[in-house]
């Protein structure tokens, strides 16, 4: 059990005589919430990463799944930083597992920056 309320809520059901499953189903659910991306260049979406935070990725994965033909790609600060101090998962290796393009903000590459230019006068 997770809490001890939960322990309690057992021990009162087993004192009932009660028969009872404990956590035995798992039900998808969705939040709607709404993306705004960092930058749009052509059809291109640009999302910049400092700290990539659980949170953030959890958003952009859901994001993908609700948008499968949306073109989001991840500009990283810091590709290589661990996502936790704990993982050997860079920033880089989870944008590649979960099929999302990426860079160094340093070396954006010109063929996603060339889809517009602007016109100078």
């Amino acid at each position: 059990m997770r809490s001890r309320l939960e322990e309690q809520v057992a021990e009162l059901l087993d004192s009932l005589n009660i028969e009872y499953g404990y956590e035995p189903d798992k039900f998808n659910y969705v939040i709607e919430a709404k993306y705004t991306p960092d930058f749009k260049v052509g059809d291109i979406y640009l999302e910049t990463k400092g700290f990539f935070k659980p949170a953030d990725r959890r958003k952009m994965l859901a994001v993908k799944k609700s948008n499968p033909d949306l073109d989001v790609r991840l500009v990283f600060q810091a590709p290589y930083n661990k996502i936790s101090k704990n993982s050997k998962t860079t920033y880089a290796m989870w944008a590649e597992k979960n099929g999302f393009m990426w860079c160094p903000y340093y070396d954006i590459p010109r063929d996603w920056l060339n889809e517009t230019k602007k016109e100078t006068s």
